[in-house]
C-alpha cells in the first residue's frame, strides 16, 4: 500500500493538471530502455513494477534488486503506450536513480568490512517521508535497517539520559511497559557509562563518537563480562575510517552518510527507433 500511495503522489507532483505533450500527441506502441551511464547497484525495481502494473506497462529486466551494473548497460525495457511511458519517463528515472545510488554507495561501504564480519547499518536520518524507500534502497545495497521508527526498539541518547535520575531504576519499569519482543539501545560516550548500562540490562550499546581506543576497552569488558550484549560504533563514520572501527572487534557500524552523502549515478531513458 505504501508503494502505491507513494508513486501516486510522485507522479501527482510531476504531471500535475496534465503533461502537455499527451494533449497534441497520438498514442502508439513503443519501447524504451534504461541505459547506464555509470557503473553502479540497481535498486528500484520493486517501485518500478509496481508503478507499471498501475499504468498497464509491460517491462524486460536485465537486472535485479542488489546487483551491480556498468555503465552502457541496457537495465530495462518498457513497452506500452507512448504518451503514458513518456509521461512517466522522470517518474522511473527519478526513483531508480534515488535508489540505486543509496544502494551504490552502501555496496562501497559493505564490501569495506565484509572481511570483519561487522555488519553495516543504517539510520533515521532521511528525507522527511521518504525513509522507507530509502532503507529499503540500504537493503539492496547490503547494508541492515536500524530502527524504522521510535516504536521498534527503545534507544536512549544522550538527551534522553539527562532526563533520567536512576537508569537502573527506569529499566526496571521500561521492561514491565515495552513490548517483550523489543530491544533496549543505550548510547554511551566512555566506557563507565557503558558498564553501568549494561549492568542496567541494555541489549545493545552504541559506542558513540569513541576512540578506537576506548571502543576496544569496550569490547574487551564485553566479551568478559556480558558477551549476550551487542556492540554498535557509530559516529562520522566514513570509507577512511569504518575499516579500522571494524577492527575493534563491535558487532555493527550504523553510519547516516550511506543515505545523505550518496551522490546521483547516471542513468537515461530511450526510445527505440
Amino acid at each position: 500500500m505504501f508503494k502505491q500511495k507513494f508513486i501516486e503522489a510522485l507522479i501527482a507532483e510531476d504531471i500535475g493538471r496534465g503533461d502537455l505533450f499527451s494533449r497534441i500527441s497520438e498514442s502508439k506502441e513503443i519501447r524504451a530502455y534504461i541505459i547506464a551511464k555509470s557503473d553502479g547497484v540497481f535498486a528500484g525495481r520493486e517501485y518500478i513494477e509496481t508503478l507499471a502494473k498501475m499504468y498497464d506497462l509491460s517491462l524486460m529486466w536485465d537486472v535485479k534488486d542488489g546487483k551491480s551494473f556498468k555503465s552502457g548497460e541496457k537495465l530495462l525495457f518498457v513497452s506500452g503506450d507512448s504518451k503514458t511511458i513518456l509521461s512517466l519517463e522522470r517518474s522511473i528515472l527519478d526513483m531508480a536513480l534515488h535508489a540505486s545510488s543509496i544502494a551504490t554507495l552502501t555496496a562501497r561501504y559493505v564490501d569495506a568490512i565484509k572481511a570483519y564480519g561487522v555488519k553495516l547499518l543504517d539510520t533515521r536520518k532521511t528525507r522527511p517521508l521518504l525513509r522507507e524507500f530509502e532503507k529499503y534502497a540500504v537493503r539492496c545495497g547490503g547494508g541492515l535497517n536500524h530502527r524504522m521508527g521510535l516504536d521498534d526498539c527503545l534507544m536512549l541518547k544522550d538527551t534522553h539520559l539527562q532526563t533520567i535520575d536512576d537508569l537502573d531504576s527506569f529499566m526496571q519499569e521500561v521492561r514491565q511497559k515495552i513490548p517483550f519482543t523489543s530491544k533496549v539501545e543505550i548510547e554511551c560516550e566512555s566506557l563507565d557509562m557503558v558498564k553501568k548500562a549494561m549492568n542496567a540490562g541494555a541489549d545493545i550499546i552504541m559506542c558513540d563518537n569513541m576512540s578506537l581506543e576506548e571502543t576496544r576497552k569496550v569490547v574487551a569488558f564485553r566479551n568478559e563480562n556480558y558477551p549476550h550484549i551487542l556492540l554498535e560504533a557509530s559516529g562520522n563514520i566514513t570509507l577512511e575510517t569504518i575499516c579500522s572501527i571494524a577492527d575493534t572487534g563491535v558487532d555493527a557500524i550504523s553510519s547516516g552518510a550511506i543515505i545523505h552523502q550518496a551522490n546521483w549515478i547516471d542513468l537515461s531513458m530511450k526510445v527505440e527507433s
